[in-house]
C-alpha cells in the first residue's frame, strides 16, 4: 500500500526489505518475486554485456568510441532552451521522461524523488502525471531500489513504463525484462562511478562547509571543480583537488562502485550525463527507442556537437598510481598545499577535455576496478571484468594474470 502520494499523481509504495548479499547495491530486484534471478540479473555477479548489448542495442560494441561508451547511434553536447528550476544541469533526464507521459507513450515513470525527511535521500516514486516529474529533479545519493517499483507499477495496472536508473539497476531490468510482462519499457540511462549511503554523504558535505545542512546543490563538473549551491542563493566552486577525498574513511565508497565497469550506462535506450558535455549535458543516443525520446522534445532542446581537447594520458597514469596505494590499503599522497591552486587552474586548460575527459574518467573506472577487485575480491576478477574493461587497461600496463580474464 501507498505510504505517501500527492495531487500530482506521484506515488511513494512501501516496499519489501531487501535480502541483502555481499557486493549488492539493492537495485530492488531483490523485493522482488523475480529475487530468484539476481544470480544471473545482477552486474556484479557475472555480466555478460555482449549478449545484453545485442539484446538491447541490436550489436555489440564496434568502433573505438564503442569500446569506451558502449553502442550507441550519436552523440551530442546538449541543454533545454528553457532550464527547469531545481534541476541538476538543464533537467533534460526528467524532461524526457515528463514528454513520455504528456504523450501518452507511457502510463507512468519509475524513479526517486527526494526523501520527506532528507532531500538527499532517495526514495523510490512512481510518476503518473506529468507536473509531479518536477519532484525528481536533482540528485540524491544513497541506495533506490528503482527496480522494486515494477510490482506496484504493474498491480496499478501500468503496461507502458518508462524508467530513471543508474547502470545497476538498468542491468537487472535488461536481464528480466522479458519476464516482466510489460508492453513496452523506456529506459532513460544516467551515468554512475560512485555512490556510498546518504549518510556518508552528509559526512562529505561536512568537510565542504561549516554549514553543510544549507547545501542544496553539488556537481562534478567537467572543467574539474565541484560547484555547491547554497539555499540563500550563493554559489561556491571547489577545484577536484582541493577536495578533501583524502580525508574520507577507505570504505566511504563500497567495493561495488569501486568495481562498476559500466559508468555510462550502455544497455539504456538513452544515456544523459554530463562528462563530455563541457558546460552543457552529454547525450548519448543508443537506440531507435532513444531517438524516438529525444525527437520528442524537438525544438526544446539544443543541440552541437561534442568537442575533444588535451591529453588524457599523465591524469590517468597519476590516478593508476594512488588506485594501487589505495587498493593496497595505504594513504594517498596528498599534493603540497602550494601546487594545488596552480595545478587546479592548469587542469581545466590543458589536461583532457570533452571525449577526452570522457575517455579519461571511463579508463578510471577500468583501472580501479581490476585494482580493487585484484586486491579485495580476486575470485571475481574473471567473472565480473568484461574483455572490453582489460583492453581499456591495456594502455596502461595493466594486463590479466592467469585465471583474471574469462576469454
Amino acid at each position: 500500500m501507498p505510504h505517501q502520494s500527492d495531487s500530482q499523481g506521484v506515488v511513494a509504495p512501501e516496499l519489501p526489505a531487501p535480502k541483502p548479499r555481499p557486493l549488492c547495491t539493492d537495485c530492488g530486484l531483490s523485493r522482488m518475486a523475480l529475487a530468484g534471478e539476481c544470480g544471473r540479473a545482477c552486474q556484479f555477479i557475472q555480466p555478460d554485456f555482449p549478449a545484453l548489448e545485442e539484446q538491447v542495442q541490436g550489436r555489440q560494441r564496434g568502433n573505438v568510441d564503442e569500446t569506451f561508451f558502449g553502442p550507441h547511434l550519436t552523440m551530442h553536447r546538449a541543454a533545454l532552451d528553457d532550464p527547469a528550476p531545481g534541476a541538476q544541469w538543464t533537467g533534460l533526464a526528467t524532461r524526457l521522461a515528463q514528454r513520455l507521459l504528456e504523450t501518452g507513450a507511457v502510463d507512468a515513470v519509475l524513479t526517486v524523488g527526494p526523501h520527506p525527511n532528507d532531500r538527499w535521500r532517495p526514495q523510490p516514486i512512481i510518476v503518473t502525471d506529468p507536473a509531479g516529474m518536477a519532484q525528481a529533479r536533482g540528485m540524491r545519493m544513497g541506495y533506490a531500489p528503482v527496480l522494486a517499483l515494477l510490482e506496484p507499477a504493474a498491480a496499478a495496472g501500468h503496461r507502458k513504463i518508462a524508467i530513471i536508473g543508474i547502470p545497476c539497476q538498468v542491468h537487472a531490468l535488461r536481464a528480466v525484462e522479458a519476464k516482466l510482462g510489460l508492453d513496452r519499457i523506456y529506459v532513460i540511462g544516467t551515468p554512475c562511478s560512485d555512490n556510498t549511503t546518504t549518510a556518508n554523504f552528509h559526512q562529505f558535505l561536512s568537510l565542504l562547509s561549516d554549514q553543510p545542512d544549507t547545501i542544496s546543490y553539488l556537481e562534478f563538473c567537467a572543467d574539474y571543480h565541484v560547484e555547491l549551491r547554497f539555499d540563500d542563493g550563493h554559489t561556491r566552486r571547489i577545484p577536484f583537488l582541493k577536495l578533501p577525498l583524502a580525508d574520507l574513511p577507505g570504505d566511504f565508497f563500497p567495493l561495488t562502485c569501486k568495481t562498476c565497469v559500466d559508468y555510462t550506462n550502455v544497455l539504456a535506450d538513452i544515456t544523459v550525463g554530463y562528462m563530455a558535455g563541457q558546460g552543457e549535458q552529454w547525450l548519448i543516443v543508443r537506440n531507435a527507442r532513444g531517438q524516438e525520446m529525444l525527437d520528442g522534445i524537438a525544438g526544446e532542446v539544443e543541440l552541437s556537437d561534442l568537442d575533444t581537447g588535451g591529453n588524457r594520458d599523465g591524469a590517468v597514469r597519476g590516478f593508476l598510481k594512488n588506485t594501487e596505494r589505495a587498493a593496497g590499503g595505504l594513504p594517498l599522497r596528498r599534493m603540497p598545499g602550494f601546487l594545488r591552486g596552480i595545478v587546479g587552474w592548469l587542469m581545466p586548460r590543458i589536461g583532457p577535455r570533452g571525449l577526452e575527459f570522457a575517455r579519461a574518467r571511463v579508463e578510471m573506472k577500468a583501472i580501479e576496478t581490476i585494482l580493487h577487485l585484484r586486491h579485495a575480491r580476486p575470485d571475481k576478477l574473471r567473472s565480473m571484468v568484461p574483455a572490453h574493461v582489460w583492453d581499456l587497461a591495456a594502455r596502461y600496463g595493466l594486463s590479466p594474470k592467469k585465471g583474471e580474464r574469462s576469454d
